[in-house]
């Protein structure tokens, strides 16, 4: 079953684009991976998706439901974790927290008290004398504290530290589990890889790439280094990009039948050759060249 689904979503500002043509689905239960760099458009889209803003033209649904007419209605069942936290200064953390808890129905305190304790939250702190790390974790208590049924997550990690960064992951996982469907927009591929069933690759506002990460990695390239006496030019050839002289090396991305490549080496002196797979963070800049 589809949770979120996005058919041909187009944004503009004025005459400045934002997203075009965007489509695709997220699984129910599953954690997916939307990447690409700043200003790519994945604010945009989770915004959209929220109808905090509305699309110039195309379609979404939530919940099997239209995002732009039922936005109210699909937020009380999500949580929302943006790249940017603003809060009232003056506020302590634990007033904070009261607050947006009493904006759904029920009594959120020990779920609270265990998300704080889990990232290590400082109730009794005023938001003013936090760091950027530390809001950031009140933004993340905030998105779950109502058990929310879906999650966005917009460049959640920034601000946090290695060990804290580890938490968040772990707890995601268990949210995960217990059935939360989970939107994780990152620029940190890393990250993405660690987590994520499949990924979206968004590049200029368009959808360049969709699949599950293994997939991505195992067969879409190889990465292949030969060491030897040969020009780089020697392996141009159809299916090879990312042609390069790294050191004493040959290197280069390769799509299609192996063997062709196995065919080209077999004419020169080789003193080793490599053929593995290309990292996640690779195949990105692979799609941005």
């Amino acid at each position: 079953m589809d949770v979120i689904q996005v058919n041909e979503l187009t944004k503009y500002y004025g005459k400045s684009r934002g997203i075009e043509n965007l489509s695709f689905s997220v699984l129910e239960g599953e954690i997916f991976g939307f990447i690409g760099p700043n200003g790519a458009g994945k604010s945009t889209t989770i915004r959209l998706l929220l109808s905090l803003i509305h699309p110039t033209s195309g379609l979404a649904s939530i919940f099997g439901k239209d995002v732009t007419k039922k936005g109210p209605e699909i937020r009380s069942q999500v949580g929302y974790l943006p790249s940017e936290v603003f809060y009232y200064d003056h506020m302590h953390v634990g007033e904070l927290l009261k607050y947006s808890a009493s904006f759904y129905p029920g009594d959120h305190k020990e779920r609270i008290s265990y998300l704080a304790e889990v990232m290590e939250l400082e109730m009794n702190r005023k938001i003013r004398d936090l760091s950027y790390g530390n809001k950031k974790k009140v933004g993340i208590v905030q998105g779950l504290l109502h058990n929310p049924t879906l999650l966005f997550l917009d460049e959640p990690t920034s601000g946090l530290d290695p060990l804290m960064q580890r938490k968040f992951f772990d707890l995601i996982r268990e949210e995960n589990k217990k059935g939360v469907t989970v939107f994780f927009s990152s620029h940190f591929l890393g990250e993405v890889q660690r987590l994520c069933d499949r990924v979206g690759i968004i590049r200029e506002g368009k959808m360049v790439e969709i699949s599950d990460i293994h997939t991505l990695q195992k067969n879409n390239y190889k990465k292949i280094g030969v060491l030897g006496r040969h020009e780089p030019a020697s392996f141009e050839m159809p299916g090879v990009s990312n042609l390069h002289r790294e050191g004493e090396w040959t290197q280069f991305f390769y799509s299609g039948d192996i063997n062709q490549v196995l065919q080209r080496v077999s004419g020169f002196e080789i003193q080793d050759l490599s053929i593995g797979e290309p990292t996640l963070e690779e195949i990105f800049m692979h799609y941005y060249e």
